[in-house]
């Protein structure tokens, strides 16, 4: 959530950033009505425990016993208006970084790069769905009998390709030498300390998951075991952020960098008749993401690292890719900052092939760290907390089986993962 003294300072301020969001204003004036009224409940409810404590030392026992009754009044009051301030003060977005371009929606992302040469066939190209069912690959009919909708079974080679692509990932991100190139090359000023890996839990408290910050808006995309009192994570982020909720750091331990590994959840609310076939659009996947904790004036070199990580893991792979600078209007709510990156599917779009979205980085400034409360000592300041994706592994899988397909209809392996497998090419 953002600095309530920069909401009572500036509001202004605070009001042109989330309309860069296409939030609406009046959340702010809202908050700042209930802040008010809360600060004078608390102040008034001070100043007659003040006067209650002068009557009882005057022995003034009718004077007491009124104030008494006027304190249990107001602070019978207080509770409810607290509440509704704080869940006032969450639903206001992170404001965008200064540099972020303004725009509406992910029609105003700009393309800051293609790279890669994207396959030439001289054959029709076919989607993944028609290659994977021919290879018995991944099989959503059988799942859908299980399951229903939007499930998938991995078969045969595919679970070994993404055992290679996380150990592909891990290999690349547990490494300083590694890491410590990257950073080189790209002219970051951030040290060439390496992830740690983690395998978190799936299923975490509802003051977790709302400390996120994506129950506000999104909150219809994730499930919830309503008996237990547990959501199910859509990504690795919502579990390893809370990792240290309440915790202290020291600034010379910074960064923390951790590289996560779960299966993930999605509602998919909303997307209804969209992606319904095959695995690009499901309620379950397994991905690998990264998360970093640091100093606030190192979040935007760890942001671009984490950018560099996942064009170098692309570029590992051989597969073609484009970089997008995310707008103001398509910023989820706890970013201030966010690259996409989308692979080039050749079988898309009946054959004449399209992007599609396998990575995000975002850079979440303080506005996570305050909701979960994770400070630097003796500093008193919130750390900056990031995300990216390292690997989507279904989209991945999807891309590999498009890009390296054959006119025999076998596919072949990248080369990076070859030395994790004992087949170079899938065929039946």
């Amino acid at each position: 959530m953002l600095d309530v003294e920069l909401i009572r300072k500036d509001p202004e301020k605070v009001k042109d950033g989330i309309a860069k969001k296409n939030v609406d204003t009046s959340v702010v004036d809202e908050f700042l009505s209930l802040d008010k009224s809360w600060r004078e409940l608390v102040k008034s409810t001070d100043e007659k425990r003040a006067l209650l404590n002068k009557f009882s030392k005057e022995r003034n026992i009718e004077e007491a016993k009124k104030v008494k009754e006027q304190i249990k009044s107001e602070e019978a009051r207080l509770p409810e208006l607290e509440a509704q301030r704080l869940k006032t003060l969450r639903s206001i977005p992170n404001l965008p970084l200064p540099e972020v371009a303004v725009g509406k929606d992910a029609r105003e992302n700009k393309t800051l790069r293609e790279v890669g040469e994207k396959p030439k066939f001289d054959f029709p190209a076919q989607d993944y769905v028609e290659l994977s069912e021919k290879l018995d690959l991944i099989d959503t009919a059988r799942a859908a009998k299980v399951s229903g909708s939007r499930f998938g079974y991995l078969k045969h080679e595919a679970p070994l390709l993404e055992f290679a692509l996380i150990q592909l990932a891990l290999n690349l991100l547990t490494s300083e030498k590694e890491i410590g190139k990257l950073i080189k090359a790209n002219k970051l000023n951030i040290p060439a300390k390496a992830f740690i890996p983690v395998i978190p839990p799936v299923l975490i408290k509802p003051e977790a998951m709302q400390a996120m910050g994506y129950m506000e808006r999104g909150g219809d995309e994730i499930y919830q075991i309503e008996k237990d009192q547990l959501y199910l994570v859509g990504t690795s982020e919502q579990s390893m952020g809370p990792m240290h909720m309440n915790e202290n750091f020291q600034k010379d331990s910074l960064p923390h960098r951790h590289i996560g590994f779960s299966t993930c959840f999605r509602r998919e609310a909303g997307s209804y008749g969209k992606d319904t076939k095959g695995i690009l659009r499901v309620h379950q996947f397994d991905k690998l993401e990264m998360f970093v904790t640091c100093a606030p004036e190192t979040s935007q070199d760890e942001h671009k690292l984490l950018l560099a990580i996942e064009e170098k893991l692309m570029q590992m792979l051989e597969l073609p890719y484009r970089v997008l600078d995310i707008c103001s209007g398509d910023l989820g709510d706890p970013a201030a900052a966010k690259y996409d990156i989308e692979v080039w599917l050749p079988g898309q779009n009946e054959g004449s092939g399209q992007y599609r979205e396998t990575h995000s980085a975002s850079n979440t400034t303080d506005y996570q760290a305050r909701r979960l409360n994770v400070k630097i000592r003796p500093d008193n300041i919130y750390v900056h907390m990031l995300n990216g994706t390292c690997f989507a592994i279904g989209r991945i899988l999807i891309a590999i089986i498009e890009n390296y397909q054959m006119k025999d209809g076998t596919v072949k392996v990248p080369k990076a993962l070859q030395q994790y497998l004992n087949f170079k090419e899938i065929k039946r």
